[in-house]
C-alpha cells in the first residue's frame, strides 16, 4: 500500500521480525527461490517499507459504526433482489465457518439467503454446526455432498441451490463486512443494466486481529483483467448469467473464478464497481491469499483461462507468466505492416533530436514507418544542417511551423500530412529502450476497441517519470509513480502490468489516426499543458480504449526543449488551461477517476491511501 520512496530504501525491520515464523521464513525460502536474490531484496523492500498512511488505524476510521449500520438496516428497498450467496465448504475449520455465517447473519441488508455446499460428509463437527445454522435460520440452505467433487464442482453444486436473482461467490473461510450486499443492492439499484457487480476487498489475519494489504480496484478494466485476477471477491452476477454461462468448469480448477468472471463479463450489459472495503480475505498456511507460490497449478489454469477468453473474443494474443505470479502479459501480435507515421515536434534541439532518431534506428525492427519532423522557428544554423541530412533520408520529411509554439496545432499540423494509419506522438527528448517497441505498440493499438495506447517512462537515473495518468492527482491530472525506482512494481505491480487508463502522456502515445480523426484531434486551446489528457478523454468519450503499456519503455528529458514556466505570461496560459479542462471535463474531475479509485489519495501518486477525517478518535 502506497509505500515512501523516499524513505531512505527503509524497511521495517521490527514489522518484519514481528511476522518471522517456521511457516513464514520458509514461505521466504521459497520466494528466494523464485525470483533470485536481486529481485527478492527489491520485493522484501517493497512488502516492509513504511505506508505513508497505516492501513489498520485508517481501517478502523474507515469502517462504519453501529449507527451508519442501524441506518441501513432501517432502509427497506422496494423490490429488493434476493441475493444468493454461495460457498463451496471442504474441511473448514469450524471456527473459520461460523464467522463466515455470522458475517452473512450480520448484513444490514435482509434479503439474502446462504447456500453451503458440503463437500466434506464425514466432518461432523462441520456437519453439526451446518446443520444447526440452518435449522435456526430459514436463510441458510445446506447441502451434504456425497463426496468431495473439488472446488468448481462443488461450487456449482451451491449454484443449483441458489434461488435469488443475483448470486455472490463468498469462500468458506473468508468473511463479508457487514454493509456488503447493501452497497451491492444500492449498486444494482442505480441500473437496471447491471449484470456484474464487485467490490474492493483486505485480508485479515487468521484471528482476525488485523487488517492489512487492502485492494482499491479501478471500475471495469478489460486489460487488467486481462493481466490478472483484479476482481476477486466479491463478485455478484445475475443468476440468468451464471446458468447462461454453466458455472464453474472444473478444468480451471485453481483459477475457476477467474474463468468465471471472464464468462460472466464477455456477455454483461453493464459491469459495476462498489469502491468499499466489503470482503475480507483470511490468510493462514492452507489459503491461496498467503501462499502463492506453492500454487504454480493455479498460475498455469489461469493462463489458460486468459487464452480462452481471448479465442472467444477472437482476439490473437500470446499470455505468458511474470515474475509475479498470478499476474500475466499478453502479447498482441501485428497483422499485416500497416504504416506508422511518428510525428516530433523540434526546435533547435540537434543533440537531443539526433539521439531520438538515433535510437528510434537501433530498437526499431517494424519495417512500416515514417517519420515527420516539424520544425518550430529554430534559429541555430546546426539543427538546419542535421535537417539536411535527415530529408536525404526516405523515410523522414520535416515540416515548416512558422507560427508560435501551441503543442497542439503543431501535432495537429503534422497529422494533416501524415500518411499513416497510426499515429505515434513522441517528444524530441525521449530516447527508446526497448527493442521492438513499434511492434508491441502496433499489436496494442490495432485491437478494434483500443484507441490509443502509452508506454512507461523513465529519468536518465532510472526513476519513473510516467506509468499512466489519473484525473483529478494533483488537482486536474498527473502521472503515477513518479520518482519510484524503475525496478519497483508498485502498488500490486500496476507500475509493470498492461491495463486500461483515463489518460497516458502523448510524450510518446500511439493512436489509430481514423480514432484522432473522430475525435477531433488535439484541443488547440490547450497549447502546452493538459492536452494529451483532453486527447484521452475524448477517444475515452468516443468509446475507445486507451491502455497503460509498461513492456515498452523510453527514457524522457521532460520538456527540455520548452523551458520552465516561470514568466508572468506562462503562468497566466497555464491558469487559463487549468480552467479549460475544468470547464470541458467537471463531470470525471467530480466523480473521479473509473480508473482509479475514490479512497486513495489525489496529492501522492504512489497508490497511498486518502486521509480520513476520523483517524485516531473512537468510533461510537
Amino acid at each position: 500500500m502506497g509505500t515512501d520512496y523516499n524513505a531512505g530504501g527503509r524497511i521495517q525491520w521490527k514489522k518484519m521480525l514481528k511476522k518471522l515464523s517456521p511457516y513464514t521464513i520458509q514461505k521466504g525460502f521459497r520466494y528466494l527461490k523464485h525470483y533470485g536474490p536481486k529481485e527478492f531484496w527489491i520485493r522484501l523492500h517493497e512488502r516492509f517499507e513504511p505506508e505513508e498512511i497505516p492501513y489498520g488505524p485508517w481501517y478502523e476510521a474507515y469502517r462504519p459504526d453501529e449507527k451508519a449500520l442501524q441506518k441501513q438496516r432501517e432502509r427497506h428497498f422496494s423490490g429488493g433482489p434476493v441475493i444468493s450467496v454461495v460457498v463451496p465448504a471442504y474441511r473448514t475449520p469450524v471456527k473459520f465457518l461460523e464467522q463466515m455465517i455470522r458475517s452473512m447473519i450480520d448484513q444490514t441488508y435482509a434479503n439474502w439467503e446462504l447456500c453451503i455446499a458440503n463437500g466434506s460428509p464425514q466432518d461432523e463437527p462441520m456437519v453439526q454446526l451446518l446443520d444447526q445454522y440452518a435449522a435456526r435460520d430459514s436463510r441458510i440452505h445446506v447441502r451434504h455432498l456425497k463426496e468431495n467433487l473439488g472446488i468448481a464442482e462443488n461450487t456449482n453444486a451451491a449454484f443449483s441451490m441458489a434461488s435469488g436473482e443475483f448470486v455472490g461467490l463468498l469462500d468458506h473461510d473468508d468473511l463479508l463486512a457487514p454493509n456488503a450486499l447493501y452497497e451491492i443492492v444500492r449498486a444494482i439499484r442505480e441500473d437496471e443494466k447491471t449484470d456484474c457487480v464487485y467490490t474492493d476487498e483486505d485480508k485479515v489475519t487468521t484471528n482476525l486481529d488485523e487488517h492489512f494489504q487492502p485492494h482499491f480496484k479501478p471500475d471495469f478494466n478489460l486489460d487488467l483483467l486481462r493481466s490478472n485476477n483484479y476482481i476477486c471477491h466479491f463478485f455478484v452476477v445475475r443468476r440468468s448469467i451464471v446458468e447462461q454461462t454453466g458455472g464453474f468448469r472444473r478444468e480451471f480448477d485453481g483459477a475457476q473464478d477467474h474463468d468465471f468472471i471472464f464468462r460472466c463479463v464477455e456477455v454483461s450489459r453493464k459491469v459495476a464497481h462498489v469502491p468499499e472495503i466489503l470482503y475480507h480475505w483470511r490468510t493462514h498456511k492452507e489459503s491461496t491469499a498467503d501462499n502463492p507460490v506453492s500454487k504454480m497449478y493455479a498460475f498455469d489454469a489461469g493462463k489458460r483461462a486468459i487464452e480462452a477468453h481471448l479465442e472467444r473474443m477472437h482476439t490473437d494474443g500470446i499470455v505468458t507468466h511474470t515474475k509475479d505470479l498470478g499476474f500475466f502479459r499478453v502479447q498482441y501480435p501485428v497483422h499485416g505492416t500497416p504504416l506508422v507515421s511518428i510525428i516530433i515536434p523540434n526546435k533547435d534541439e540537434t543533440e537531443t533530436l539526433r539521439n531520438c532518431i538515433r535510437s528510434i534506428r537501433e530498437h526499431t525492427s517494424y519495417p512500416a514507418y515514417e517519420i515527420l519532423i516539424i520544425e518550430n522557428n529554430s534559429t541555430t544554423e546546426e539543427i538546419f544542417r542535421y535537417y539536411e541530412e535527415l530529408e536525404k533520408e526516405p523515410d523522414v520529411r520535416v515540416l515548416r511551423w512558422e507560427r508560435e509554439f501551441n503543442y497542439s496545432a503543431i501535432n495537429n499540423y503534422g497529422v494533416c500530412h501524415a500518411k499513416g494509419e497510426f499515429l505515434l506522438f513522441l517528444n524530441n527528448d525521449v530516447t527508446v529502450i526497448t527493442q521492438d517497441w513499434m511492434k508491441e505498440l502496433v499489436g496494442i493499438c490495432q485491437r478494434p476497441e483500443v484507441g490509443a495506447a502509452g508506454v512507461k517512462l523513465l529519468y536518465p537515473d532510472n526513476t519513473i517519470q510516467h506509468a499512466g495518468c489519473v484525473i483529478g492527482m494533483g488537482g486536474i491530472a498527473g502521472h503515477m509513480f513518479v520518482d519510484m525506482p524503475a525496478n519497483r512494481t508498485g502498488y500490486l505491480h500496476k507500475a509493470s502490468i498492461l491495463q486500461d487508463m483515463s489518460a497516458v502522456t502523448a510524450a510518446c502515445m500511439i493512436m489509430k489516426k481514423s480514432v484522432f480523426d473522430q475525435v477531433g484531434g488535439f484541443t488547440e486551446e490547450l497549447a502546452v499543458a493538459f492536452n494529451d489528457v483532453d486527447l484521452c478523454l475524448k477517444v475515452n468519450r468516443a468509446g475507445f480504449l486507451v491502455v497503460y503499456d509498461p513492456y515498452v519503455q523510453l527514457y524522457h528529458m521532460e520538456s527540455k526543449s520548452r523551458g520552465a514556466e516561470d514568466s508572468e505570461e506562462k503562468i497566466r496560459r497555464f491558469q487559463s488551461e487549468i480552467e479549460c479542462i475544468r470547464t470541458r471535463w467537471p463531470e470525471i474531475l467530480k466523480n473521479g477517476d473509473p480508473y482509479y479509485n475514490k479512497n486513495l489519495s489525489l496529492t501522492k501518486w504512489n497508490y497511498s491511501l486518502r486521509p480520513l477525517p476520523d483517524m485516531g478518535k473512537k468510533k461510537g
